[in-house]
């Protein structure tokens, strides 16, 4: 699989157009199987945190007061993460933080999340639940630190992803894993990751081969 960056956001809330902003960021940089760079920042974006929140990511309105503006971090984690591949569980969430902060900045991005959510619900459909602990904990994969905490989320996101390749490799004998092929399985309707492969692999097999001399 190509490189790819994987992403977590803690928030003051749920929704961008509420006013929620950003408290935290991280991003794992994944190449050839494992990490192999990592971004994370507090972030202050002027705004207060409730307490319902704090209880759940354990940051604070006095952390976030000592940490960078938010347009400082996110600019440097745009540049962090460029044009590759993003990555993130339950993606609809990051992603609507994602833009909503890089507007702010006036940056755009262009390329679209892969969602390790929704690619665990066609891969690991026995699964009790599909929220990132519960699917650690189904796939037997390690516990990196606290839940809700940007860079520990970030790490097991990873994990799952490349236990969710693997399965693509070993379970349904996929040679190759794309970012391609993981978008393509994310938007596959529910029963339909076998006509997916399938088409998938019609596609490689009818490629042309390169004329030789």
């Amino acid at each position: 699989m190509e490189v790819v960056a994987v992403i977590d956001f803690e928030t003051t809330g749920l929704s961008p157009a509420q006013g929620d902003r950003a408290t935290e960021v991280a991003v794992v940089i994944v190449d050839g199987g494992r990490v192999v760079d990592r971004y994370q920042s507090l972030m202050n974006a002027g705004v207060r945190i409730p307490a319902y929140i704090e209880a759940l990511t354990g940051i604070s309105n006095a952390m976030v007061r000592g940490a960078p503006p938010a347009a400082e971090v996110m600019q440097q984690v745009s540049d962090f993460v460029g044009d590759i591949p993003i990555v993130a569980h339950n993606a609809a969430f990051d992603a609507k933080f994602w833009d909503a902060e890089l507007a702010r900045i006036h940056r755009h991005r262009a390329q679209d999340f892969v969602c390790s959510l929704l690619l665990s619900r066609r891969l690991f459909p026995l699964a009790p639940s599909h929220k990132l602990g519960a699917l650690i904990e189904y796939a037997r994969l390690p516990v990196a630190g606290r839940y809700h905490r940007a860079l520990a989320d970030a790490e097991m996101a990873a994990s799952l992803l490349l236990r969710l390749e693997e399965e693509l490799r070993l379970r349904h004998q996929v040679h190759e894993v794309s970012v391609d092929l993981l978008r393509r399985i994310q938007r596959a309707p529910k029963g339909q990751l076998h006509d997916v492969l399938a088409r998938m692999a019609g596609s490689a097999r009818c490629r042309p081969a390169g004329r030789g001399r």
